[in-house]
């Protein structure tokens, strides 16, 4: 071993690698840690009661969620997230467990989509999903556009069965 005979060079390289190799660790753990608490929360059985949220927070670990389970099944799959909350809104009075569950078949639908067209080799498509919060009035629009193949047209009608 090169260390043991004074290379400082060696040593200083292994203790960058070592440095590096632990903030990965740190970095996948939370992301890990992250993934598991939506799990948890998407799981829980709503209470039915309405509470203070904040849609700007549960929107995004909603898309992080989804996106983290496309790329689970597909590690190859590459979207561009691009986000633009209304910080105005504040917290809003919801069922957070029921609207977590909206978007998240909202986000895996997008995702869906936007696979399929990958698989198709359209020219030089890159997938884009756009997630907005606005607040308008005393209403909150969440606003999410993806540029997959689209809702078949025979699927439109039963989108809100």
């Amino acid at each position: 071993m090169e260390a043991l005979k004074g290379n400082t060079e060696e040593v200083i390289a292994l203790a960058n690698d070592i440095r590096a190799n632990g903030e990965k660790i740190n970095h996948h753990g939370k992301r890990a840690e992250s993934v598991v608490k939506s799990m948890l929360l998407h799981s829980q059985a709503s209470t039915g009661k309405k509470q203070p949220t904040d849609i700007n927070a549960l929107a995004s670990e909603y898309l992080r969620l989804a996106y983290n389970g496309i790329r689970s099944k597909d590690n190859t799959m590459q979207v561009t997230m691009e986000t633009d909350f209304d910080e105005n809104i504040g917290d809003i009075n919801i069922i957070p467990q029921d609207i977590g569950r909206v978007l998240l078949n909202i986000f895996n639908n997008a995702f869906y989509a936007m696979q399929e067209k990958v698989k198709q080799q359209v020219g030089d498509y890159a997938p884009v999903l756009s997630l907005s919060t606005k607040k308008s009035g005393d209403k909150v629009l969440i606003l999410i556009k993806d540029n997959g193949n689209g809702i078949p047209a025979k699927l439109v009608g039963k989108i809100f069965q």
